[in-house]
């Protein structure tokens, strides 16, 4: 996937579409405080498995904080999306899955993990987690996002998954580590 970054400026946000900034000010055991905070959507993430290939389906795109700190902003992240549609969390993750990734799940195929509070230090937004498990036949396009998104859709082998953990030169985020953990401790001893 080419990635060729030109004229990155950060900028005063105007008419936010997606996150809006606020000053928390409030008093803690009688002390008066005040704390900068995004207020942001929710999200959904889906930790996708791939039965014929033994490997889970990822997502890797440019994300413009990324960017800032470190001059790349490429990430591998799972699958995931904003809740910004009235639709339940679980039809979130399922239209994510097919924009995103290409591959068609059943709802009745897609389990809950938990869920977690994400950014907690500004934003404090919940994402929901689930796993789905897919094969070729739920193959309904390339995937790659929709409105202009530029994913690209990865295949990482299981057997890989836990050094892309601890690989520091990779930018991911806690959501896919926290996702694999999950997978090696209890999903995998059921495959």
């Amino acid at each position: 996937m080419k990635n060729k970054i030109e004229d990155f400026k950060l900028q005063t946000l105007k008419d936010p579409k997606f996150i809006s900034t606020s000053l928390a000010t409030y008093r803690q055991n009688g002390i008066q405080k005040e704390w900068e905070v995004v207020q942001a959507h929710d999200s959904v993430a889906i930790l996708i498995y791939h039965k014929q290939q033994d490997a889970f389906i990822l997502v890797k795109q440019f994300r413009a904080a990324v960017y800032f700190n470190n001059e790349n902003g490429m990430t591998i992240e799972l699958c995931a999306g904003i809740v910004d549609k009235a639709l339940s969390l679980k039809e979130i993750a399922k239209e994510e899955i097919e924009e995103e990734c290409g591959y068609s799940v059943p709802l009745e195929k897609i389990e809950k993990i938990t869920s977690f509070y994400t950014s907690v230090g500004f934003a404090g937004s919940r994402q929901t987690l689930y796993y789905a498990q897919i094969d070729e036949q739920m193959k309904i396009s390339e995937g790659g996002g929709v409105d202009g998104e530029m994913i690209e859709v990865i295949s990482l082998p299981v057997k890989d998954a836990k050094a892309l953990i601890y690989d520091e030169t990779v930018a991911k985020t806690p959501g896919l580590m926290f996702a694999f953990m999950w997978w090696f401790e209890k999903k995998n001893k059921h495959q």
